[in-house]
């Protein structure tokens, strides 16, 4: 990258409420959020030169469309800033953040403000997870199933039991850390949830299946929640800390983004008899490093990365190269991936523990892996990081987006 993007902070909603229950909707969030990252980041509305909205179904969900003119809306102050709003399911906010990054790059803007929002949990759960099918290849996808997404992931497991063999005590393990490390996080959806002893085994009464190969506690949760963030140019970064010296801010230093087709089928067709099962997460990893100008993922010192199911990040062990391809198990094995190993996974809990409020995701990564680089994760913090990676995915992998983030 030429130029570093910084961030100078963010805001993000509890996870854990239901804004439905008291009258609320996605406008309140947006509101929300907005006010808290410009007041934690000291940035003043007049300052915020263009702002970008990551959602994905609120048209399904709320009836609501247009949510770039929504921040104006339920923002005054910020009436008359160019909006606009960005759409690529699971990595939606990573897409607006990319087109916020771009703007700072090309010199049009020094401070813009990046919201992802979405919201759930005003309809059933079976009808919020309909609605999320719209992220496939609707009438195409030739998977039987109730609920799409559990039966695609657990097809995603499948194909790494079929190439290499996969032992489910792992997928299970994931699962177990995910939620505990959302334990200490105070926006984590699930930070009061209590677990029976057989939670994480493969137990059919207490851990059931949902899809063949996707179990209950495989799954993360339906969550309404937003994420805002200030990013701005590294000029406007200085004057910023010349003028409150005692901020703590971070800067993105690389990124990778990488579309393909949405039908998961197709995906592992393309990718028979190559390395990775998926090639195209692979390169946005690599291009997120070659970007920072780093070596690999030995100068990485955590990750935020996609966990929707336990598969997800099974598979997004491998991809980053914490293990040789298709031996995830191996950084699961020897606690390479726990607080403490060589580089700790999902400490905030991730989307299992944490709380997947889809148009906020890529977000919720990139404020979580500043808050970790600036010595702000509080009691999840990692010692001494100095550099986090984040991986944001759309739909059964279709859009993948990786950044870099470091001090500034």
């Amino acid at each position: 990258m030429n130029k570093s993007v910084c961030i100078l902070g963010g805001f993000q909603t509890d996870f854990s409420k239901v804004w439905s229950r008291n009258g609320e909707d996605i406008s309140d969030m947006i509101r929300e959020v907005t006010y808290g990252a410009m007041e934690s980041s000291g940035v003043d509305a007049s300052q915020v030169q263009s702002i970008h909205v990551g959602n994905a179904f609120a048209e399904l969900q709320r009836g609501q469309a247009h949510l770039g003119a929504m921040v104006a809306q339920v923002v005054p102050e910020l009436w008359g800033v160019p909006a606009m709003r960005h759409e690529g399911a699971c990595a939606s906010s990573s897409l607006a953040v990319l087109a916020a990054m771009a703007e700072i790059e090309a010199g049009r803007y020094d401070c813009v403000l990046v919201i992802g929002a979405e919201e759930f949990k005003n309809t059933s759960g079976d009808q919020a997870s309909i609605n999320q099918n719209s992220a496939s290849w609707q009438g195409h996808e030739d998977i039987d199933c109730k609920f799409m997404w559990p039966a695609a992931f657990g097809l995603v497991a499948a194909e790494y039991e079929r190439r290499y063999g996969l032992d489910r005590k792992y997928l299970n393990r994931i699962a177990e850390l995910n939620y505990g490390y959302a334990k200490s996080n105070p926006n984590a959806q699930t930070r009061r949830w209590n677990f029976d002893p057989l939670s994480f085994t493969d137990c059919d009464e207490v851990n059931p299946i949902i899809e063949p190969g996707t179990r209950r506690q495989d799954c993360s949760q339906i969550t309404d929640g937003a994420c805002a963030l200030l990013l701005t140019s590294e000029r406007f970064a200085a004057a910023h800390l010349k003028a409150s010296p005692s901020r703590r801010l971070a800067r993105i230093t690389g990124w990778g983004h990488s579309t393909v087709g949405l039908r998961l089928k197709d995906k592992f067709e393309r990718s028979a008899g190559l390395t990775y099962v998926f090639p195209h997460m692979r390169r946005a990893i690599e291009d997120a490093w070659n970007r920072a100008g780093i070596s690999g993922i030995e100068r990485v010192d955590g990750i935020e990365t996609h966990d929707c199911f336990t598969a997800t990040q099974y598979a997004a062990i491998d991809h980053l190269g914490l293990t040789p391809p298709g031996q995830s198990w191996q950084a699961i094995e020897d606690q390479s991936i726990e607080a403490g190993g060589r580089c700790p996974i999902n400490m905030s809990g991730g989307l299992i523990g944490g709380g997947h409020p889809v148009g906020a995701t890529g977000a919720r990564m990139l404020l979580d892996a500043t808050k970790q680089v600036t010595g702000l994760a509080l009691s999840h913090q990692i010692e001494n990081a100095k550099r986090i990676q984040t991986l944001n995915i759309g739909g059964s992998c279709s859009t993948v987006v990786s950044f870099i983030v470091e001090k500034y």
